[in-house]
């Protein structure tokens, strides 16, 4: 024989309530602490992917042209010997 008490299934119904609750609250938190974060990111004015390759690019072309310089003085040292 098995009662039902409404005192039980109110507190199950208010229990089921909370955690509905409380999960939309975790949503809203991660929702609002990811738009910070990228406003944070946007303030900051990090350089994009292209900006960092054009910089790679330049460095790769200005270290070839150092070592070509390397060598010229290279070759100018022993002609001068």
């Amino acid at each position: 024989m098995t009662a039902k008490n409404p005192l039980l299934d109110d507190l199950a119904g208010l229990m089921t309530g909370a955690m509905g609750v409380a999960r939309s609250a975790g949503e809203e938190v991660r929702t609002a602490t990811q738009a910070r974060l990228q406003a944070a990111i946007a303030d900051m004015d990090l350089a994009g992917r292209d900006e960092v390759e054009a910089l790679k690019a330049i460095a790769v072309q200005a270290l070839e042209q150092v070592e070509k310089l390397e060598a010229r003085v290279v070759a100018l040292e022993k002609a001068t010997d």
